[in-house]
C-alpha cells in the first residue's frame, strides 16, 4: 500500500511537470505564425499579468487565502517598481523568442540562467567569485555554445532575444536579493503576483504602444478567441499555484530536480508537437554538457547552504526554503529551477515568481 503522503508528493510533482511543460508549449502554439498565429508576445504577456494580478487580488483581499505583507509606499517605489521593470523585460524578451526559435533550443539556452545570475551577482557584490563555481559556469557556457553550433534552424534575432531575457531575469533576481532582502520582506508566489503583476502590466504598455499597437493588433481578435487566451492565462496561474504546493511538500531542491526532468521531457515533446523543432546529436551533446554543469552548480549551492531535510510543517518549510534561496545568488524559476530560465513564462509566471528571490509568470510563458 502506497503511503498517502508520498502519493500526494509525487502527484504534485507530476502536476507541476505537466503544467510547466504545457504552459510553454501552449505559448509557443499561440504565438507561432505556423499555428494559432498571434504574433504579439507583449499582448499575450499583458493578458497573463492582468489575469494573474486580478486572481491574486481576490485570493488575498476577498478569500484571504494568504495575508499581504507590510508594504509601504517607499518600499513599493524603491523595490517593487524596479523589480517589476526587469520582470516585465524578461517576459517580453523571453516570449518574443518563441517567434524565432524552437522550444527545444530555447530550453537549451535557458541553461545559461545560472551563468547570468552568477555573473550579475558577482558584479553587484552579492556573491563572491569562487573558482569552483566559475569553472562550472565555463562548463555550462561551453555546452550552450556546442548546442547552438548544432542548431539546424539557428536564428540570431531569436537567440539575442532569449539571452537578453535571461540576463534581464538575472538582474531582477539580484535586484530582488539586494532590495527586498534588506527590507526583510518575503513574498510567496501569490503575494508576488499581487504586488508585481499589476506594475509589470503598466511597464509592458510602453513597448506594446510602440511595437504592437502600430502592427495592427485588434482587440476584436482577442474577443473572438477569448477562450484560448483565458485558458492560456489560467494554465499559467495554475502553474504558479502548483509550485506553491510542491515547494510546501518537498522543498526547492526537489523542485530543481523535477525541473531538470521537465526540461528533457519538454525538449522531447516539442519535437513531436512541433515537427520543425529538429534536434541534432550536437544539440543533445551540448545540452548534456551544460546540464551537467548546472546540476553540479546546484549541488555546490545546496551543500554550501545546508538545506534542511527534516520533516516540518508546510509554513515552516516554505519559510526556510525561501530563506535558503535568498542566501544563494541562484533562485529557482519554472520557467526556470536554475536549469531553466524566465521561464518561458514559467518563468514568466512561475519559475520567475515562484521565489521572489527567484523563471516562464512563464517562460506564464
Amino acid at each position: 500500500m502506497i503511503n498517502r503522503s508520498l502519493f500526494l508528493t509525487y502527484l504534485y510533482l507530476l502536476i507541476y511537470i505537466i503544467l510547466s511543460s504545457g504552459v510553454i508549449l501552449y505559448n509557443k502554439w499561440v504565438l507561432s505564425p505556423k499555428y494559432f498565429n498571434f504574433p504579439f508576445p507583449i499582448t499575450l504577456t499583458m493578458i497573463h499579468m492582468g489575469f494573474s494580478g486580478a486572481v491574486a487580488f481576490f485570493l488575498i483581499r476577498v478569500f484571504k487565502v494568504v495575508s499581504p505583507v507590510k508594504m509601504t509606499f517607499g518600499i513599493y517605489t524603491t523595490c517593487v517598481i524596479p523589480i517589476s521593470a526587469f520582470f516585465a523585460s524578461s517576459l517580453w524578451f523571453g516570449n518574443t523568442a518563441y517567434l524565432h526559435i524552437s522550444v527545444a533550443f530555447i530550453q537549451m539556452l535557458k541553461a545559461l540562467m545560472p551563468v547570468a545570475t552568477f555573473c550579475v551577482a558577482v558584479l553587484c557584490g552579492t556573491d563572491k567569485l569562487r573558482w569552483d563555481v566559475f569553472l562550472n559556469m565555463v562548463l555550462v557556457s561551453i555546452g550552450v555554445v556546442v548546442s547552438s553550433y548544432g542548431e539546424i534552424n539557428f536564428n540570431v534575432i531569436g537567440t539575442v532575444y532569449q539571452v537578453t531575457g535571461i540576463f534581464a531575469e538575472a538582474l531582477r533576481l539580484v535586484l530582488t536579493q539586494v532590495l527586498l532582502q534588506k527590507k526583510g520582506l518575503t513574498l510567496n508566489p501569490i503575494t508576488s503576483l499581487y504586488y508585481i503583476a499589476p506594475c509589470s502590466l503598466v511597464f509592458l504598455m510602453v513597448p506594446w504602444y510602440f511595437l504592437e499597437k502600430p502592427a495592427g493588433m485588434e482587440v476584436s481578435e482577442i474577443r473572438l478567441n477569448m477562450w484560448i487566451f483565458f485558458s492560456n492565462a489560467f494554465c499559467a496561474l495554475l502553474l504558479n499555484l502548483s509550485i506553491f504546493l510542491v515547494i510546501g511538500r518537498t522543498g526547492a531542491v526537489t523542485v530543481r530536480v523535477a525541473g531538470v526532468l521537465k526540461d528533457w521531457i519538454l525538449i522531447a515533446l516539442s519535437t513531436v508537437i512541433f515537427p520543425e523543432s529538429m534536434i541534432t546529436g550536437l544539440n543533445i551533446i551540448g545540452y548534456a554538457i551544460a546540464l551537467s554543469g548546472v546540476v553540479l552548480y546546484n549541488y555546490l549551492k545546496v551543500k554550501e547552504v545546508g538545506a534542511p531535510q527534516s520533516p516540518e510543517s508546510i509554513p515552516e518549510r516554505i519559510s526556510k526554503e525561501w530563506k535558503l534561496e535568498k542566501k544563494s545568488s541562484d533562485v529557482y524559476r519554472p520557467d526556470d529551477d536554475s536549469s531553466s530560465g524566465s521561464d518561458d513564462e514559467e518563468a514568466a509566471l512561475s519559475s520567475r515568481l515562484s521565489y521572489i528571490g527567484r523563471t516562464q509568470l512563464p517562460p506564464p510563458n
